[in-house]
């Protein structure tokens, strides 16, 4: 698509306000139209006030202030404000007209700003008691409050308004978000760009695109280049490109120019969806339209050249960068890094760290963890410990996703005992671990059979600010079921119950199999059909663990009539659920008839050859 981007586009006698929003916008990071943004871009307004404030004035004549009391005073206050502000101004006392603009322009918001000048003492408590509510997060209150002020023919100001969208749909109420919206339209105040924004971010953090479209559609002023941008990053995140490039086609009819942020937006949609040749297009029409690309337009195109697995094409792309105008940052190296480590060019990677710090391009704690990660994969604990601790030297502190692929290098070889040192080690240098370390650590104590230290471990978990989850539990009751301590996981059961925490049906599978191994059949039964009461359903291993627990009690006729329910109930056996009915058969002392089954299943293919004949050695 030709996109045309002049190099001055602003209307003779007119501010660019949009400019200076835009540069404000894009240094708080992609499409965040959060509250620092839009104080900046307030205080950017203000700047331009002495332009042409009768611009306002015009603006606010346009609403219809005849429904409301007061009209013709409310008009020549508001003039004479705009004339006192205009006389500071030209007369050179900006210091004090400066005062005067902050005062009557409400941070940005120059048509509610004004109107307050000419607002009675009444409508002016109560636009300030709808702040306070707004401040305080009092938000169903506040919302009252702006029906209330509304009813009684006050024009609430719309910074506060703004605010309690804001809230709305930070919370996820956005249809109460909208209702605020209505409520101002009717009100006679009148919206800017930064609430619809609002609003519209809100629509598309929760991926109500839609409804985001819908207000883009309706908006009473021009949409900005931030607000096509938080519609497009939405779209192109939920894999939408041809509808996202329908909506760029509008935004360049409305004369609404693209920056870079949208071009990177649209260069690493198309990567995902038709690759980099496509994308680097893209590139070429941004380049040649005067919109220069950043740091991180250049990130996005490497880690797509990456992904395609042409890693010594990214290589030269960086290394080519500085040609382009654009250094290379951190972010780009850890890419490339990370592309290196995962296709086993460790020393490439070794050499690339050692050409960052000779740049002067600082690693950061991700590019140690990206090497760190690798090098336990491979099993070089002692090479990655030395990474670790050579980190403080490069300015960056160790975090728990520095330490746990070691723990958990140490736990895979089994050597248990320099895991829980090094566990003390990060603790000792005021890292503490999060609960994916204590997983790691409690799956390789159960594996090695030492559960005890397991439970310890468990309840210690509570005062160490790090509280368990479903797989922590379920981790340390499967541990307790394989030794034969399924009773003390019964307690664990009850103490996940108390907590809040719903067990599922790995808990059950893993006590059921527990009980059944114990000889506690009846119970392990009383607690298999618990499950459905509960509504957790059984899986296979479920059932092979109660067919098992049966055959083992001489009960191989119960144990048939489990694989009858298993079937009914749409859970398909698998060969351990036949073998184990064979061999309890056998077990029955009835050879020949497990013998023939066995054959039978086989013939149909339900069990291998290889396991028949291991079965067929057992009996």
């Amino acid at each position: 698509m030709d996109i045309i981007v002049p190099a001055n586009h602003a209307h003779e006698g007119f501010c660019s306000f949009q400019h200076f929003t835009r540069e404000s916008c894009r240094n708080t990071g992609p499409f965040s139209v959060g509250a620092g943004d839009m104080a900046r871009a307030r205080a950017i307004r203000k700047v331009h006030v002495g332009c042409k404030v009768s611009f306002s004035v015009q603006s606010a004549d346009s609403v219809d202030f005849k429904k409301h009391k007061g009209f013709q005073k409310q008009r020549q206050n508001r003039v004479f404000a705009i004339s006192k502000v205009e006389t500071l101004s030209f007369n050179g006392k900006m210091k004090h007209g400066e005062a005067v603009v902050q005062g009557h322009l409400n941070n940005g918001h120059i048509s509610s700003g004004m109107e307050n000048s000419s607002l009675n003492f009444e409508d002016f408590e109560s636009n300030n008691h709808l702040r306070r509510l707004v401040r305080n997060g009092e938000l169903e209150e506040g919302f009252k409050f702006l029906e209330s002020m509304v009813y009684h023919g006050d024009i609430p100001d719309i910074i506060p308004c703004t605010s309690l969208i804001r809230g709305f749909c930070k919370v996820g109420k956005t249809r109460k978000a909208t209702r605020v919206m209505e409520i101002v339209e009717d009100s006679g105040a009148v919206p800017d760009v930064i609430t619809y924004n609002v609003l519209i971010s809100g629509y598309c953090r929760l991926g109500e695109i839609d409804n985001a479209l819908q207000v883009l559609e309706r908006m009473s002023v021009a949409p900005d280049v931030v607000t096509y941008n938080t519609i497009l990053r939405t779209l192109c995140d939920s894999g939408k490109l041809n509808l996202a490039m329908e909506v760029l086609h509008k935004q360049l009819e409305k004369e609404c120019y693209p920056d870079v942020i949208t071009y990177t937006i649209l260069i690493e949609a198309t990567c995902k969806e038709s690759g980099v040749g496509q994308a680097m297009k893209f590139l070429d029409e941004m380049r040649n339209k005067g919109c220069i690309p950043d740091v991180v337009t250049y990130n996005v195109l490497v880690n797509g050249i990456c992904k395609e697995g042409r890693l010594d094409e990214a290589i030269k792309f960086l290394n080519d960068m500085p040609s382009y105008g654009c250094q290379p940052n951190v972010i780009t190296h850890n890419i490339i890094l990370r592309s290196m480590c995962s296709t086993g060019r460790w020393m490439d990677a070794e050499r690339l760290l050692a050409e960052m710090v000779r740049k002067g391009c600082s690693p950061s704690v991700v590019t140690f963890n990206i090497l760190i990660n690798f090098l336990c994969r491979k099993g070089l604990l002692g090479r990655a410990i030395d990474i670790l601790e050579k980190m403080p030297k490069h300015g960056c502190t160790p975090n728990s996703l520095s330490y746990n692929p070691v723990l958990h290098g140490f736990c895979k070889e089994k050597k248990m005992d320099r895991a829980i040192e090094y566990l003390e080690i990060m603790v000792s240098r005021g890292c503490y671990p999060d609960i994916v370390t204590y997983n790691t650590l409690l799956t390789a104590l159960c594996k090695d059979g030492k559960v005890d230290v397991a439970v310890e471990i468990l309840n210690q978990l509570s005062n160490k600010h790090c509280s368990p989850v479903l797989i922590t539990y379920n981790t340390v009751i499967d541990g307790l079921s394989k030794v034969g301590k399924t009773e003390q996981g019964m307690k664990l059961l009850e103490e996940m119950r108390t907590k809040g925490l719903k067990p599922d049906t790995i808990t059950y599978s893993s006590l059921v199999g527990g009980l059944s191994r114990e000889g506690k059949v009846d119970e392990a039964i009383k607690l298999f059909h618990d499950l459905e009461r509960l509504g957790v359903r059984p899986n296979v291993i479920t059932y092979n663990s109660i067919m098992l627990g049966l055959c083992k009690a001489r009960q191989t006729y119960r144990a048939i009539d489990i694989l009858a329910d298993m079937v009914t109930r749409g859970c398909k056996p698998t060969e351990a659920t036949y073998t184990i009915l064979i061999e309890g058969i056998a077990y029955e002392g009835l050879a020949k008839e497990a013998l023939d089954l066995l054959n039978q299943l086989c013939s149909r293919g339900v069990v291998k050859k290889s396991s028949a004949e291991q079965v067929a050695v057992k009996m």
